[in-house]
């Protein structure tokens, strides 16, 4: 009976061994959960995978952004100035949470934040050679997973210095630039009509071959574009400047190379600038007038409608009223001596140089139909049958007349 009991309780002791799953092993926290535990970045790019499922939130640990209960820590000290994109693309979890300090001091209080992303972002900083940053990488409310923490050095664009300008060989041009690292040179130039100064630039330049108009425009709404000629930084003269996505049109000299300047207002936050270069098509001219039928007596009210897609307006408009007469300017006013069909042309001209003209024929007919004679009974008696008469008279035209009587 013993040895029943004792080969039966060995081989509960068995099943109960096979039974226990693994993942009731005891689970650990990553190894850089604590800010004093943070793992230190050498060297970029960089890429890191914990997982977070263990990770906890210290006493008194910051958080900037959006609350993350179970954060890790990284750490790097650059060796040169750079601007650094950090982001968690990879992670198994989409509620990801990543903040960048700048340290000035021990432990949480020597901490300031600089800027935080949340949900799949990346985020952005410029870091000092020397100075050390901390980056607190989590997530928000789904209890974590595989975090995966990616930081690179953004490099300047190639165009950043005035020498490396990219030359503009045909038109259209369409591009799209990262300025998100650009830097500005000693002596860059500011136009007054600019928000400014820059903090960042990228150049183009242009040598057209025939004299016209281009206009230029930025995609980015929070950037600034400028153009400018001459040879060197010292030397340049602004031909324009524009402000939040706006239309930029100039006119050009055939043989002048003109240098655009593109300044992203806001890089660290989207420096990529789309920028558009075209020959400025021409005005479309056009014009209104009232009344629509007018006569002799009638003074005619004319007015300009015409439309400039260069954005940059009129600055003359010259009439001819199709009988001799002349005018000038948006809305001139004219009176016909005698009926008829009038021709009146419009010639617009904008400001950088770019004509359009236009003609529409004005119908001028006057009707001069009048009342002549009318005679009404002096007194009729109810029932009875009276006439009125009415004479009417057109010195003119044939006219199919309505005589309308009210008591």
């Amino acid at each position: 009976m013993r040895r029943r009991i004792g080969a039966m309780a060995a081989a509960l002791a068995l099943v109960s061994l096979v039974l226990i799953p693994p993942q009731l092993a005891l689970a650990v926290a990553p190894a850089n959960d604590n800010f004093g535990s943070a793992t230190v970045i050498s060297s970029l790019p960089f890429s890191d995978v914990v997982d977070n499922t263990e990770a906890t939130t210290e006493p008194g640990e910051p958080q900037f952004c959006l609350f993350s209960p179970q954060t890790v820590w990284y750490s790097i000290t650059p060796t040169a100035n750079a601007v650094l994109r950090a982001d968690m693309a990879g992670s198994s979890f989409f509620d990801t949470v990543i903040t960048v300090y700048q340290s000035s001091g021990p432990g949480f209080g020597g901490l300031s934040a600089l800027r935080c992303a949340s949900f799949g972002a990346s985020v952005t900083f410029s870091a000092q050679a020397g100075t050390t940053y901390f980056l607190q990488a989590g997530s928000g409310f789904t209890g974590g997973g595989s975090l995966h923490l990616n930081l690179q050095a953004v490099p300047p664009p190639p165009n950043d210095d005035f020498a490396n300008a990219t030359l503009i060989s045909g038109l259209p041009f369409d591009v799209t630039v990262d300025a998100t690292a650009a830097t500005v040179e000693p002596g860059e130039p500011h136009d007054s009509t600019c928000i400014g100064p820059p903090s960042a630039t990228a150049w183009y330049a242009i040598t057209p071959s025939a004299s016209g108009s281009l206009t230029a425009i930025m995609g980015n709404n929070l950037s600034s574009l400028a153009v400018y000629t001459g040879s060197s930084l010292s030397s340049l003269v602004s031909a324009g400047c524009r402000n939040f996505g706006q239309l930029l049109t100039f006119h050009v000299d055939a043989g002048v190379t003109y240098r655009f300047q593109l300044v992203p207002l806001n890089p660290l936050g989207d420096g990529s600038l789309r920028f558009v270069v075209d020959v400025t098509p021409p005005p479309v001219a056009n014009f209104g007038f009232q009344p629509f039928d007018p006569t002799i007596f009638d003074t005619v009210q004319f007015f300009d409608v015409s439309f400039d897609p260069g954005g940059v307006g009129f600055q003359s408009e010259a009439w001819n009223f199709g009988d001799g007469a002349t005018g000038t300017g948006c809305c001139p006013t004219h009176r016909y001596a005698a009926d008829g069909d009038y021709a009146v042309q419009l010639a617009v001209t904008t400001f950088d140089g770019r004509t359009a003209s236009t003609s529409q024929v004005v119908h001028v007919k006057t009707h001069d139909v009048a009342i002549t004679k009318f005679a009404a009974p002096k007194a009729a008696s109810s029932g009875q049958t009276r006439q009125i008469a009415v004479g009417v008279n057109s010195r003119r035209y044939p006219e199919t007349v309505q005589v309308q009587l009210f008591k």
